[in-house]
């Protein structure tokens, strides 16, 4: 499990949400991921990206008034 803050890139997260999603996680392993919901339509956005790449979207919650985290696993 590893887990990743993508809170500093603000919007811009989705291209290293991307990233790391291709090239860092191994295929069974989970990745929390922690961003800044500045516009709700963010949520929707990391829900796709994850759907995208071939990932199992396990949980999305807000962690406090402003960010977000959602787990994901690398489908088999």
């Amino acid at each position: 499990m590893k887990r990743f803050d993508l809170r500093h890139l603000k919007n811009d997260f989705a291209g290293r949400l991307k990233e790391i999603l291709n090239n860092e996680l191994e295929k069974e392993e989970v990745g929390i991921f922690l961003f800044e919901v500045i516009d709700f339509d963010n949520v929707q956005k990391s829900a796709n990206i994850v759907d995208e790449c071939g990932y199992i979207l396990m949980n999305s919650l807000r962690f406090n008034e402003v960010d977000w985290t959602i787990v994901v696993k690398k489908a088999s």
